[in-house]
């Protein structure tokens, strides 16, 4: 194996991400880097660090053990991360932005009070979402439809399906109903950028914008695909949780083993992200079509952003970033989450200038300045021209003007 195929196989796995408010993260190592889009169309990079406990104690590193770990080091990451966001982004309202350094050091405290309190509702979510509703409502509808049958081999399995069942389809319509918030939407493009990034770094390819449109979106590491993965592995367990000993007692053996399919799931997600083979593709074809919802194709200013987010956090293959190389107009970031609302001049109409060799047109401003050139192209796009104004007349709607080729 020569020395460039070496450095491509310890980029996988070297750098992972999450998409944010109008920005992406990304972190390499202990090594966070954090890039958003502000409204003015420039990008703001904020670095931290964020070590691992696991480096602390070797038993904390143990398979299964470290899946645990990671799982609940990633909450406390994500949350961080999506503050520091709104932070850069300044979105407060007049009133907050003109609170002083006290209330600065009490919105610190009540931040990280609201991040532990979201983490609690959020984790109650999701039990109540898939673990309680999905063995309820099997509990109780199943028995009556399958009447008689309750004492026999199968009844077991088949209850663990429909369970596993309930708990797909409300994952796909909960995430299917959320990306038709526009918001939402807007985050899984900047979600579809992040993979595009990480894929084209991982290939080894110059990371620009062109190269990473031409990668995937969907990988095998990504949080939905470990979500999915879950899911998949609580049927499996749940074959073997005996039927007859009721409804309540299946619900709080499901909620104590969470833990141990949280470990063996990102055991194989790690190992997918290393490995690509049959099983490997297989097993995560279903996560990775689940990955079609939660991810969206980027624009290329969303790309940018997490490009610059992974240079920042591999400074050993990026030792500087051009934050004004990505800059883009404020009417170009339109679109920003912080920009709604605001109107801006609608474009204007192309139109023709007839007095020229070929049938052209010209994207109209408020005025002609007669003395400057103007630019102008064809119908088709392909070619463009610069004219000279030699005179010019404004009727109603339409801009009629006479221009000679320089």
């Amino acid at each position: 194996m020569d020395k460039s195929q070496s450095n491509l196989i310890n980029r996988t796995n070297m750098v992972g991400g999450q998409a944010v408010i109008e920005g992406v993260m990304m972190k390499k190592g202990d090594n966070v880097a954090l890039a958003v889009r502000k409204e003015d169309g420039t990008v703001e990079i904020k670095k931290s660090e964020f070590a691992s406990i696991r480096k602390k104690a070797k038993p904390l590193n143990w398979p299964i053990v470290r899946g645990i770990i990671a799982f609940f080091e990633s909450l406390v990451l994500s949350f961080k991360t999506l503050s520091a966001s709104t932070d850069m982004l300044d979105l407060e309202d007049d009133k907050k932005k003109k609170e002083g350094k006290n209330s600065e050091k009490k919105s610190s405290a009540s931040t990280i009070a609201i991040m532990i309190v979201s983490v609690v509702l959020g984790l109650a979510l999701a039990l109540v979402l898939f673990t309680i509703i999905p063995t309820f409502v099997a509990g109780v509808f199943l028995p009556k439809l399958l009447a008689g049958y309750e004492a026999t081999k199968w009844y077991g399995p088949v209850l663990a399906l429909v369970e596993g069942a309930l708990k797909v389809l409300i994952f796909i319509g909960y995430l299917s109903a959320v990306s038709l918030m526009k918001d939402i939407r807007r985050t899984f493009q900047y979600h579809g950028a992040e993979h595009k990034a990480i894929a084209c770094f991982e290939s080894g390819k110059e990371l620009t914008v062109k190269n990473a449109r031409k990668c995937t979106r969907f990988h095998p590491r990504c949080g939905t695909s470990f979500m999915f993965v879950m899911i998949l592995l609580s049927i499996l367990v749940s074959c073997f949780i005996p039927a007859s000993i009721g409804m309540f007692l299946r619900i709080l053996i499901k909620i104590l083993l969470i833990p141990i399919i949280m470990g063996i799931g990102y055991e194989f997600i790690m190992y997918a992200g290393k490995n690509e083979n049959t099983v490997t593709r297989i097993l995560s074809a279903p996560g990775l079509w689940m990955q079609r919802i939660t991810t969206k194709e980027p624009t290329d200013d969303q790309l940018q952003i997490a490009i610059c987010a992974i240079k920042a956090s591999v400074p050993e293959f990026y030792p500087s970033v051009s934050l004004e190389e990505y800059a883009i107009s404020e009417a170009e970031n339109r679109d920003h989450i912080g920009n709604v609302g605001k109107k801006y001049p609608k474009e204007k109409p192309f139109y023709q200038l007839p007095k020229t060799k070929e049938e052209i047109y010209y994207r109209s401003a408020n005025c002609v300045d007669t003395t400057a050139p103007i630019y102008v192209m064809t119908r088709s796009g392909e070619q463009s021209s610069t004219f000279t104004v030699k005179s010019y007349t404004k009727k109603s709607q339409n801009l009629e003007i006479e221009a000679i080729a320089e």
